[in-house]
């Protein structure tokens, strides 16, 4: 099951306890949904759980049924259709629009109280909404047809605190959010508080793997210029030798250059704690710079 139809799983398992909710969550679906016109609504989902939540939800908020509703058990895509004119006439009523032109557009005189916007949007997200896999990426939409619904669906979810971003695909009008913390707000407040707390797990889990990797890419990269330094060092020691010089240098440079030979994948905090008496990091990376000087001076001498 993906995430998404995870999500409706959630929000389809209880129905609104007031009806007025109940007839905005409709609202919502209507809004965003396939057809809602005077002359006929038509919902296709492929959800099954929305399926099974439809007809209820239509009872109890018009006390009416489908004139076509398909078993919610048949898996593809079922199609709910309502074409009977007086049923279409209560629906409208419903929303104050029994007797205005035909023009699709949110009446925010019947979603006066928070419990109904949410609603409405519950309704809008079932209908037209999707959220991505948190273990992917953070995005969620609501998409409707309406350009017009669509700016109003907008102006709604910034009363109640959603800064939604808006964009066009394929004829839609798309109201989108990317930001994770956004996004477990927002399901939170429709009904599905345990899906939004997989997002804040997911994002738990990203950060810590991150901070996993930045940490280990950090200590390779250290380890990395440990061991050319100490490629460099042996190099410089071994010309010293080669020269004849090696013999002539202070007995603290000789001595650090033997530990160095004998230990040549050690880190320079571990050279200098192996000095008797130990020596600091710094006094122990002074001395290998002035080894590796001499060498260059080598180059540098007449022939």
């Amino acid at each position: 099951m993906s995430f998404a139809s995870e999500v409706r799983e959630e929000l389809c398992r209880s129905l609104p306890d007031k009806k007025c909710c109940c007839l905005a969550e409709c609202y919502g679906v209507l809004l965003y949904c396939n057809t809602f016109s005077r002359d006929e609504i038509r919902i296709v989902t492929e959800n099954t759980d929305l399926a099974r939540r439809l007809p209820r939800l239509f009872r109890k908020a018009f006390g009416l049924s489908f004139d076509q509703s398909p078993d919610p058990e048949t898996p593809g895509k079922r199609t709910f259709v309502m074409e009977d004119p007086e049923k279409l006439e209560t629906v409208f009523a419903a929303y104050g629009q029994e007797h205005a032109p035909m023009a699709l557009h949110i009446n925010f005189g019947v979603l006066e109280s928070d419990c109904c916007r949410q609603s409405f949007v519950r309704g809008a997200f079932l209908a037209g909404g999707s959220v991505t896999d948190p273990d992917k990426r953070y995005h969620l939409e609501l998409a409707t047809s309406h350009r017009k619904v669509s700016g109003e669906c907008r102006s709604l979810l910034q009363e109640l605190g959603f800064e939604f971003l808006d964009t066009q695909r394929s004829g839609s009008k798309i109201l989108y959010l990317k930001q994770s913390d956004a996004i477990v707000d927002f399901l939170t407040m429709i009904g599905s508080p345990l899906q939004a707390m997989k997002i804040i797990q997911a994002k738990m889990e990203k950060e810590v793997r991150n901070g996993v990797n930045r940490r280990v890419n950090c200590e390779t990269a250290n380890l990395d210029k440990a061991v050319d330094a100490a490629q460099e060092q042996l190099s410089a020691i071994r010309a010293l030798r080669s020269s004849g010089k090696f013999e002539a240098l202070p007995q603290k440079l000789k001595d650090t250059a033997l530990l160095r030979e004998a230990h040549p994948e050690a880190t320079l905090s571990e050279l200098a704690a192996m000095v008797d008496p130990p020596v600091s990091k710094p006094a122990i990376s002074h001395r290998m710079k002035t080894i590796i000087e001499k060498s260059r001076e080598l180059r540098e001498e007449p022939l």
